[in-house]
């Protein structure tokens, strides 16, 4: 109920329901908001943290559509709320060499992404889920968004990115993934 397998894009009704299965690499820390903090670092001219309040004082967005998981299975309709990934970007404004970034967990989980795959309105800093404050179990008190490629880019429990000029490999890139993760493609594999 709710999750449906993807074969290609959806068309017609949009279920909507509880965020599922959970998927993590790590045990679910346990992080309260007081707690949580974001870096951007690297390539920047202006290397900036921000604790809860400041993340949330930034101008709010939203995105609603679909998100999909390697292992086949979609979700259709969804909404999560939080901060489009722009606004914290125009803060610490990256060095023009910046190519990529390596996104961190506050668990030492990390995923590499284009840096164009992460501007332009294609991802967001979320703490929110169909209006209710996102979950532990699903990255909560915050995770990166990136709607349009694989989940396991979105990176739960987001404690930072850093700017590079190169690629540099994640954690399930270097134990075989492919290095983007386009769902429209079936880059599941590293080779795909």
């Amino acid at each position: 109920m709710g999750v449906r397998r993807r074969r290609g894009p959806h068309r017609g009704d949009r279920p909507r329901g509880r965020l599922r299965p959970v998927l993590s690499a790590e045990v679910t820390p346990d992080l309260a908001p007081a707690d949580w903090s974001f870096r951007i670092d690297g390539l920047v001219e202006r290397p900036h943290t921000w604790d809860w309040d400041a993340a949330h004082a930034l101008p709010a967005s939203a995105y609603d559509g679909d998100i999909h998981c390697v292992t086949g299975w979609s979700k259709f309709g969804v909404r999560f709320g939080g901060v489009s990934l722009d606004a914290f970007l125009d803060v610490v404004q990256p060095h023009g060499s910046a190519t990529h970034v390596l996104a961190r967990s506050h668990t030492g989980y990390t995923t590499n992404l284009p840096l164009a795959d992460v501007t332009g309105g294609r991802a967001w800093i979320v703490w929110e889920y169909g209006g209710e404050p996102l979950p532990s179990e699903h990255g909560g008190p915050a995770r990166l968004l990136v709607p349009h490629l694989y989940f396991w880019k979105s990176a739960k429990w987001i404690a930072g990115l850093t700017l590079l000029d190169h690629d540099e490999p994640g954690f399930w890139e270097r134990n075989g993934y492919h290095a983007r993760g386009n769902p429209w493609e079936e880059q599941r594999y590293s080779g795909d």
